[in-house]
């Protein structure tokens, strides 16, 4: 077996104007200073706590009192595709890989599990994944906890595993937990900011993808 962990937020669902329009009113609701878009867009993939105090400067029960104001303004509207739309051939690559006998999937985000059930469900790909890392049980980004903590549940080795995501979080949590990285360019952070965290590969489309996880990560005889 093999297994292929997908990032969310910038990897499979282009949600960060949904994200920041819930950032921005989740600190004028606390009394602060919003972060412009730049900010915003560098912490995406972070566990919320640690993004917010990166953004905000806050500790203690000011920190966990944006947060859940943060949590409250995310989960009060039913979610729509429209808010957080998947990439336009996420499904198809997910559809395939998923088929392969021989492989499995998974996730490692900064969403909470609440978060990720909400997304997946909404595209019906609850079925899809199974394992699933959050901050949760799991330390923020990029610690390699949740790689660890996916290949322990899978029962899958670092040469069988990619991990596959948007962000430097994503790709130093890959090489710090000794799996393949994988960069895809279409997320929040810079091409040659995935090259420098030290990806194995960056891909341009969905569709080169499927190749890349062929050529770099082995499958088990």
């Amino acid at each position: 077996m093999r297994l292929v962990i997908f990032d969310i937020d910038g990897t499979l669902i282009d949600s960060l104007r949904y994200m920041s329009k819930v950032l921005g009113a989740a600190f004028e609701a606390e009394g602060l200073t919003a972060p412009d878009e730049a900010s915003r867009r560098r912490v995406v993939g972070l566990s919320l706590s640690v993004g917010l105090r990166a953004l905000s400067g806050l500790e203690g029960q000011a920190l966990e009192a944006l947060a859940e104001r943060y949590r409250a303004l995310f989960h009060a509207t039913p979610p729509t595709t429209e808010k957080e739309p998947l990439y336009a051939g996420a499904r198809d690559v997910v559809d395939a890989l998923h088929a392969q006998p021989h492989t499995a999937l998974g996730i490692a985000t900064g969403k909470g599990l609440r978060g990720v059930d909400r997304v997946l469900g909404l595209h019906g790909m609850n079925a899809m994944f199974a394992t699933r890392q959050t901050p949760d049980t799991n330390p923020s980004k990029p610690h390699p906890g949740m790689v660890l903590s996916a290949m322990a549940e899978s029962g899958c080795s670092t040469g069988h595993t990619a991990m596959v995501g948007d962000t430097t979080f994503d790709i130093e949590m890959a090489r710090a937990a000794g799996v393949t990285a994988i960069g895809v360019s279409w997320g929040y952070h810079p091409v040659a900011d995935l090259r420098a965290a030290g990806a194995h590969v960056i891909v341009e489309t969905f569709a080169d993808l499927v190749p890349a996880v062929d050529d770099l990560v082995a499958i088990d005889a």
